[in-house]
C-alpha cells in the first residue's frame, strides 16, 4: 500500500496541511489517512481536486473567472467552452451575421 505524504514525512500532528506560495491549500490529510489535493490556475481558481477515496473533479475558467467546463469522476460533464465557430461574424450579401450554435 502506498504511503500518504504524512506517513512518508513521519507527521504525527493532524490535520496536516500544505499551502502554496499564495496561501492556497494544496494538500490536506487527517489522522485516519484521508487526504485531498487541489491545483489552482493563475487566478487562484481550483481547477483540480482529488481525494483518497478516488473522487476527482476538473474545472476550467474563462478570462473573466466564469466556470466554462466541469467534469468529475462520476461522469458528470458540463461544457460551456466557446465552440470554434460560435461568435464569428460572416457577411452575406453585404449583411453581417454572428454565428451561433444550435443546441440539440
Amino acid at each position: 500500500m502506498k504511503k500518504t505524504i504524512a506517513q512518508q514525512l513521519n507527521i504525527t500532528e493532524f490535520p496536516f496541511i500544505i499551502k502554496d506560495k499564495n496561501g492556497n491549500q494544496i494538500y490536506y490529510e487527517t489522522s485516519n489517512k484521508y487526504w485531498c489535493k487541489r491545483e489552482y490556475d493563475s487566478k487562484e481558481n481550483v481547477i483540480y481536486f482529488e481525494d483518497s477515496e478516488g473522487y476527482w473533479r476538473k474545472r476550467e475558467y474563462d478570462s473573466k473567472g466564469n466556470r466554462i467546463y466541469y467534469e468529475n469522476s462520476k461522469g458528470d460533464i458540463i461544457d460551456n467552452r466557446p465552440k470554434p465557430h460560435e461568435g464569428k461574424i460572416v457577411e452575406i450579401d453585404g449583411i453581417e451575421y454572428e454565428l451561433k450554435a444550435i443546441k440539440k
